[in-house]
């Protein structure tokens, strides 16, 4: 029942957001929108906290590491290579393109920021600790503000109709199906780790500032440490695979992307794969960001 009652929570702040979207007091929203973009490093610093103590009570915390950004790369290269055979299927062709180094540097610039809030947020855990002093911040709380302005953003997304066609689905179908193969292929190389715990890991699409906490709240901190790196890496390998390789398999690289092809990478994709393939990754990164914290949810409830 509690694991019933946290997901609810959840989909309830998202949809409260999205129908309260254009019903709000305008300067409100504005500062809702302010908000968001920091947001993120808010959870990030509050997640850190939170997971200090828990990595003191670890053996190899390395091992963690070493995991997620295996568990990463088998999900992010499952994404990629689905959507490739899919098209594929239908005769779809390479594309040309050109990409520029000075987007991708500062895109890891902003990946780095990411880094820097973590690192933050558990340099003030061991101040904490050293002054003794009982600090405790409710990320869960703060997860449900996150969705309520994942919601009103979301409900701003300039989606079109013409968009929802089968060939667009297919890029979001692609990561899900990929991720859960590439989850799959990792249990042959990670048996610390139940193969329904790793497909757990692999519906998170790169959403790291949601999935770490619901797992830590449904399963255990050691698994939402994993699940929050995971999907920091995962958003740095679909910034890698689309500048790299991007530009010619421009729908792979999108869904490699999962959720964060709509807000994170869509500058990436506008240049490196061009403008045509926008709706691509604006409906695959809202059927994702949507349906990330449903799975991860009830994959960890079960």
């Amino acid at each position: 029942m509690q694991s019933l009652w946290l997901i609810f929570q959840l989909l309830f702040c998202l949809f409260i957001g999205f129908i309260l979207a254009r019903k709000l007091p305008e300067r409100l929203e504005k500062l809702c929108f302010k908000i968001l973009p920091y947001f993120t490093y808010l959870l990030l610093i509050a997640i850190a906290i939170e997971f200090s103590q828990t990595l003191h009570n670890l053996s190899s915390p390395a091992q963690i590491l070493s995991t997620a950004v295996l568990i990463a790369l088998g999900t992010s290269i499952g994404a990629f290579i689905c959507c490739y055979v899919l098209f594929k299927a239908f005769g779809y062709k390479p594309m040309q393109g050109k990409v520029s180094a000075d987007l991708l540097l500062s895109s890891l610039l902003n990946i780095s920021y990411a880094f820097f809030a973590l690192a933050l947020g558990y340099g003030m855990a061991e101040l904490f600790s050293y002054f003794q002093l009982n600090v405790h911040i409710s990320t869960w709380y703060l997860l449900l503000v996150f969705m309520f302005l994942i919601g009103l953003d979301l409900a701003y997304s300039p989606l079109d109709r013409s968009w929802l066609n089968w060939k667009i689905l297919l890029v979001p179908l692609a990561c899900i199906a990929g991720s859960l193969l590439g989850a799959v292929a990792v249990s042959y190389m990670i048996s610390s780790i139940s193969l329904k715990d790793l497909i757990m890991l692999s519906q998170g699409y790169g959403f790291y500032s949601m999935t770490g906490i619901v797992v830590t709240e449904l399963k255990n901190a050691q698994l939402g440490s994993i699940a929050l790196i995971n999907d920091l890496f995962r958003e740095i390998f679909a910034i890698l695979f689309m500048y790299l390789i991007g530009w010619r398999y421009p729908r792979s690289a999108i869904s490699s992307a999962g959720a964060t092809a709509m807000d994170v990478t869509l500058p990436m994709v506008k240049q490196s794969c061009g403008n045509d393939f926008i709706p691509h990754a604006m409906v695959s990164g809202f059927i994702l960001s949507v349906l990330a914290p449903i799975a991860v949810s009830i994959l960890a409830a079960l």
